[in-house]
């Protein structure tokens, strides 16, 4: 073995400190010119009083006055100009294990002599995010995903055949998942519920549900084009956006938020939930947050130093952050998909304190606005529908002047008044809030008889959002059972 020469430097270190101008001795703990970060230590003066009280730092641990002397032995160190050492975004190394019968912790020891290192294709990508289920280890870079064996290894025959057996290797086989998918750069989107995996992948636009050894791509499930261009708006110039996923347990739903870091107070966010047993995503949601989790049937959410409970009882409903939403829904009718119609009416079951904000048909066609010269689409639309509350007015018996209810008690001085009292937007019959539908469309090029001037509204289908009030028992419970509008053929035109 050939010898080699290594300079080591020896050093003693000491210094004399000025201190402030005080009475008392700078002792703390028995050791002399601690500093003032340290509680008990004293400050450097920065001008020069005219006392003696100066300090003496050693390079011991402790010291006081008149203690034993400091011999001069040697403190020595190395210095490596050019390390070795390098980073392995795609390598995986394990250390010693802990005893706890023993008490024996090897948890800081790797060995050199014994093979303790697994790499992947580092074509991959670095990995992201390492999760351990039963003798498996799953592991996601950046664009595979792939699964190696815990205290086993497989074996493959000349057939090419694979089988399992014990081993004594720490990690074993590494076994890619089908298909090139991974994580990107989003670990913070994973989430586990039983044996299924949940996480995004921004390079290819999709959401992913990992069963077993499978991949699916739950982001076409009706919201392929959603997931295509939110993600790949994720990131804005050089600034890197966020996809924070989570389980909530008390749904049973997989909760993923797409995020625009663009600025912390203007962040542009997307929350939403999927649902496994009926293969869809169910709802959009109004909060932003910076982590989820479940804990015994509950889930929470953190955004900023604040935990939210969510589903408790005792708050109101649609308040996230202490910020009141309303709530909204969007069906869309489309009866007899092959006819054109006219749809006079719309009704719905369910509480009140439901309004109906739009309600748009399809596209009629293209034509030239004559302000713009430009081609336009043009679509049917109507005048909102007040709650069954916020419709309802009487007539000031004064001046015969309509008096919402908003303005009962400011203008008749009476919290209850006896009058008759009537509804411009839902009434309520049978249980069953209904409505008629009054159109707002403007006229366009050739038409006699036009938009405002008509009830209805025309189109193959309609899309109508219905969202709760502002006045109707805020924060209370708000269902929506069933919505349905009367219609009528327009005779194959």
């Amino acid at each position: 073995m050939a010898g080699a020469t290594i300079e080591v430097k020896y050093f003693n270190t000491f210094i004399l400190k000025k201190t402030n101008n005080n009475s008392q001795d700078p002792i703390w703990q028995g050791s002399f010119g601690v500093p003032a970060t340290i509680a008990g230590g004293y400050p450097v003066q920065s001008v020069s009083p005219n006392d003696n009280n100066w300090v003496v730092e050693e390079s011991r641990i402790r010291g006081g006055y008149n203690n034993t002397s400091v011999d001069f032995s040697p403190r020595a160190y190395l210095v490596e100009p050019e390390p070795d050492g390098f980073v392995r975004g795609n390598a995986l190394i394990y250390s010693g294990i802990y005893n706890s019968r023993t008490g024996i912790n090897d948890t800081n020891v790797f060995s050199v002599g014994e093979e303790i290192s697994k790499a992947t294709d580092p074509a991959n990508g670095s990995i992201q995010k390492l999760y351990a289920e039963d003798t498996n280890l799953f592991i996601f870079q950046e664009y595979k995903c792939s699964r190696a064996l815990i205290n086993k290894d497989a074996i493959y025959s000349a057939e090419g055949g694979g089988a399992i057996t014990n081993a004594n290797l720490v990690i074993g086989t590494i076994q890619p998942i089908p298909g090139k998918y991974g994580i990107s750069t989003h670990p913070e989107s994973f989430a586990v519920y039983g044996q299924n995996k949940y996480f995004s992948d921004a390079n290819n636009n999709v959401i992913l549900k990992l069963q077993g050894s499978s991949l699916v791509e739950i982001s076409q499930l009706g919201m392929k084009d959603f997931f295509r261009d939110e993600l790949n708006n994720l990131d804005v110039g050089s600034t890197l956006g966020f996809v924070r996923g989570g389980w909530d347990i008390y749904n049973d739903q997989y909760v993923v938020s797409l995020q625009q870091n663009t600025d912390y107070s203007k962040f542009i966010y997307n929350t939403l939930t999927y649902d496994d047993t009926v293969r869809g995503w169910t709802s959009f949601f109004d909060y932003r947050p910076d982590q989820m989790f479940s804990i015994k049937n509950n889930f929470y959410t953190v955004t900023g130093d604040k935990v939210f409970k969510h589903y408790s009882l005792t708050s109101p409903r649609s308040n996230f952050g202490g910020v009141q939403y309303r709530s909204n829904i969007t069906v869309v009718f489309n009866p007899e998909p092959t006819s054109s119609k006219t749809f006079s009416t719309v009704s719905y079951e369910g509480s009140n304190g439901w309004s109906l904000s739009t309600m748009v048909s399809d596209d009629t066609g293209k034509d030239v606005n004559p302000a713009t010269s430009s081609y336009e689409n043009n679509v049917d639309t109507i005048n909102s529908i007040s709650s069954y509350y916020e419709g309802e007015y009487v007539f000031n018996p004064a001046g015969g002047a309509a008096v919402t209810r908003a303005n009962y008690n400011g203008t008749l001085g009476t919290p209850n008044p006896a009058l008759p009292r009537y509804h411009a937007g839902f009434n309520r019959k049978e249980n069953k809030y209904v409505a008629n539908v009054i159109n707002s469309t403007s006229a366009t090029n050739g038409e006699i008889i036009f938009g405002n001037s008509i009830s209805g509204i025309k189109g193959f289908f309609v899309t109508a959002q219905f969202s709760t009030d502002a006045t109707t028992d805020i924060g209370g419970e708000k269902q929506l059972f069933s919505v349905e509008s009367k219609f009528d053929l327009n005779n194959g035109y």
